[in-house]
């Protein structure tokens, strides 16, 4: 990573933020976007004290000229783009029938749309690097969750347009990885919207027994080192996508028995 130019979507928090750091520390200059300018700031404060050159960018990725304006501003600054992150996302949990279909688009516009747009953009400068494009997807991309429709068809198009786009650019020598973490500690469950839309604001699981984002990070800066196609992480992540594959119909009554389990749940 020395001298890389990685840019990191959502980079404010959880995930984002521990790719920012891994990838810093792993020689990376860092160009960080988010919708919130005071975490912003702070966060590329965390980064300098590490010694990190970095930029932070104000941005919503499911603007496109919000995502244009991110990757013009990366290359003004570095010159170049070795490195797309595409992590920045939303979540959700009610049930469809519950759900407001401004939830749904919401999350197909950030999740979806935002990856589109940013990877628009980015396309040739990682076409001239041979560089790497990552989409932080989730077990979600590979198995549909209760109480998550929106999330699950977000992160399934977004699986899907990867996939075609690597088989596209195998010519070119890009790098295409699909990063699927599993459940991560990190604020997506607080900020998951409601039936209504509104932030759920509180977890509805133990976020001390899973995975930490910056383990998560860990594995996605050798992954992208290693240039793999897929990452899938915990054992409970594993065995999910692999039952699903081979035991799908078991795998809807264990999944759906999951999820009636986390307090407050939606589902019936």
């Amino acid at each position: 990573m020395k001298d890389k130019v990685v840019l990191i979507t959502g980079g404010t928090s959880g995930i984002g933020r521990a790719c920012a750091l891994a990838f810093g520390r792993a020689g990376a200059r860092v160009v960080i976007t988010g919708r919130d300018e005071a975490r912003l700031a702070a966060t590329s404060r965390e980064l300098t004290q590490a010694g990190i050159d970095n930029r932070a960018v104000r941005a919503d990725v499911g603007v496109e000229a919000d995502a244009e304006r991110a990757i013009s501003t990366t290359v003004a600054a570095f010159g170049k783009l070795d490195v797309l992150i595409n992590n920045a996302g939303i979540s959700m949990r009610a049930t469809f029938q519950d759900a407001s279909l401004d939830v749904i688009r919401q999350l197909m516009q950030t999740n979806f749309f935002g990856t589109v747009y940013t990877t628009k953009f980015a396309l040739p400068h990682i076409v001239a690097s041979k560089g790497s494009i990552v989409g932080v997807s989730s077990i979600a991309g590979y198995r549909g969750l209760p109480g998550r429709t929106g999330y699950s068809a977000s992160k399934f198009a977004m699986q899907g347009f990867l996939e075609a786009l690597r088989t596209e650019l195998l010519p070119q020598g890009v790098h295409v990885l699909v990063a699927c973490p599993g459940f991560t500690a990190s604020n997506i469950r607080q900020t998951a919207l409601a039936a209504d839309g509104s932030a759920q604001g509180e977890s509805p699981r133990d976020e001390g027994a899973m995975m930490s984002s910056e383990e998560v990070a860990e594995h996605m800066l050798k992954a992208v080192q290693q240039r793999r196609r897929d990452m899938v992480l915990t054992g409970q992540g594993k065995l999910t996508v692999f039952l699903n594959k081979w035991l799908p119909s078991l795998t809807d009554k264990l999944v759906l028995n999951h999820f009636r389990k986390e307090e407050n749940s939606p589902l019936k």
